[in-house]
């Protein structure tokens, strides 16, 4: 094999296992039910919180599981090269783009222990707590209650289901 070869040839995506998971996580936060009836503003903000909502979900499952703990890691690279893509299209440049990942990557871990911490006390009112400081609802009301408990069943339908079903999208919704 010649030194270009080897310098030139295509690299495995060492993430692509995980692009099915990806992909659901933003499908799920796409759905109606959350925009309709949770009353989630359908905005550029509020869709960036509900698809950080999803993922904290989907990642707090992946934490407990000894077998895709490690892989919390990719699926977070997945979400920043997803980010940053979408930064790029909305014609954000270089100069600027590290400072917004900077906050983006700052709202994902703040998120991510809120609804950690809520989640694990099993507290209602810790989790809408948590949503409503997280998410942008409508100008007209959202329902905060209405999200957190669509986010609690979220939660116990991925913890109910195995990890080679989750890694490839699967997530009972």
């Amino acid at each position: 094999m010649s030194i270009f070869t080897r310098l030139f040839a295509p690299r495995p995506d060492r993430r692509a296992h995980l692009r099915p998971l990806w992909r659901r996580a933003v499908t799920i936060a796409r759905e109606p039910h959350w925009y309709a009836d949770g009353g989630i503003a359908d905005t550029v903000t509020g869709r960036f919180d509900a698809i950080t909502l999803v993922l904290s979900l989907v990642l707090l499952r992946m934490e407990v599981d000894p077998t895709l703990s490690a892989e919390t890691a990719r699926l977070t690279e997945l979400f920043v090269a997803d980010i940053d893509a979408q930064l790029r299209e909305s014609g954000i440049g270089d100069p600027a783009l590290g400072k917004r990942m900077g906050k983006v990557m700052e709202a994902l871990g703040g998120r991510l222990g809120a609804y950690r911490d809520a989640l694990s006390v099993r507290d209602p009112a810790l989790l809408e707590a948590a949503v409503r400081r997280n998410m942008s609802f409508r100008e007209d009301g959202g329902d905060p209650a209405r999200v957190a408990a669509d986010a609690r069943v979220l939660a116990d339908r991925l913890a109910a289901i195995d990890s080679r079903r989750l890694l490839a999208g699967e997530t009972a919704r």
